[in-house]
């Protein structure tokens, strides 16, 4: 009776230990922490995207292109310049997200990032941990806005989503986390956390503030860098850059490029910018034809509008396809093509603003400063 009872304690431990060295090597203390299922990208780009990956695992069922089109980045172009799609915008991204009703917190890195970044470490580990992924700047991509969803203890790394291409997988991106303090021309700016939501989503004031902005951006300057180019004056500004290929090779110094005005932005120096308003464009087109069923009295200039900015995202794409990879330097003939796609990106974008200025005429309500 002994030795059974002893045989049966014996087991009892055996399982016991076992069972908490499957546990330890299951969960071991330093493994990284992960929220699952947060998506990828979908649109090339650094400000507002982030948002909305944020928002869709928060649980809200905005698509990528709505959420480009009250953002307003789906309407916009300045520069050309690769510092346009984040410095030249219609809000910040804690604007949008108070916008859509959650409460937001700017978590700055101050003169001395190195110093603030512990600080923001725990505040983003804590955040994830709470099951709500977070807006970071330069976390993976370069200068843009991540989503911080996950981090290594360990390997002292975040994890989480970007922007660019080789970012769309199943895995998620990973570096390391003082990344965030260094980015060369550009400020650390930090993160900006999503907390919860404190009050509804006024739609049609959104999507209706988003069109009028979109026609006063296409016939106005720059509202954040004075002089640069914007709307359709970017584009006229674009096209020139490419006509005047002749005039930019025989430039040899960059002063002698900079007298050029904005046509000194050369390639591969638009690269960046001619993809981000390629897909942001597709975007408009999404938006347009998503909100056309809510306005039946503009219906028909808003499915139109979405037509033209379809074109006008396909002409962009062109344009990036004659340059190729952008290792070298354009030939005389494909700037003729660049410049010709250009055109007729230019000749849709003309379009679809006009009729986004017919349906607002035939919605009313309040006037924009573009007189609509």
């Amino acid at each position: 009776m002994l030795r059974t009872g002893l045989v049966i304690a014996l087991l009892l431990a055996a399982l016991t230990s076992g069972g908490a060295a499957e546990k330890t090597k299951e969960k071991p203390m330093n493994a990284p922490v992960v929220l699952p299922n947060v998506d990828h990208y979908r649109v090339t780009e650094p400000m507002f995207e982030g948002v909305r990956v944020i928002l869709n695992a928060r649980g809200e069922k905005y698509s990528p292109a709505y959420v480009q089109g009250t953002s307003g980045a789906a309407f916009r172009i300045a520069g050309p310049c690769p510092c346009a799609p984040t410095c030249e915008a219609k809000q910040w991204p804690g604007d949008l997200i108070k916008l859509f009703g959650y409460e937001t917190e700017s978590i700055g890195l101050g003169p001395e990032p190195a110093k603030s970044l512990p600080a923001m470490l725990d505040r983003i580990k804590t955040e994830v941990r709470a099951g709500r992924p977070v807006l970071v700047w330069n976390a993976f991509t370069y200068a843009e806005f991540d989503v911080v969803c996950g981090f290594d203890e360990e390997k002292h790394e975040l994890l989480g989503r970007g922007s660019y291409g080789n970012m769309r997988g199943a895995d998620y991106a990973r570096a390391p986390e003082n990344r965030v303090t260094a980015c060369e021309g550009y400020p650390a700016l930090g993160a900006i956390t999503v907390g919860k939501k404190v009050k509804e989503f006024d739609a049609r004031a959104a999507e209706l503030d988003a069109l009028r902005d979109a026609v006063a951006h296409a016939h106005g300057l720059s509202t954040t860098l004075p002089g640069m180019p914007s709307g359709l004056r970017c584009y006229d500004a674009w096209i020139q850059s490419y006509q005047k290929r002749g005039t930019l090779t025989q430039a040899k110094s960059r002063d002698e490029k900079q007298d050029l005005g904005w046509v000194k932005v050369l390639p591969p120096d638009d690269a960046y910018p001619l993809g981000i308003y390629a897909s942001t464009h597709e975007a408009a087109a999404g938006f347009l034809k998503e909100i056309a069923p809510k306005y039946p009295e503009a219906a028909p200039y808003l499915e139109l509008a979405s037509e033209h900015f379809a074109k006008d995202a396909a002409a962009l794409v062109a344009a990036g396809a004659v340059l190729g990879d952008r290792k070298s330097e354009p030939t005389e003939e494909q700037c003729a093509r660049v410049a010709s796609h250009l055109s007729e990106a230019r000749a849709m974008y003309a379009l679809a603003i006009d009729e986004i200025a017919a349906a607002l005429r035939k919605i009313g309500g309040p006037k924009s400063n573009a007189g609509i």
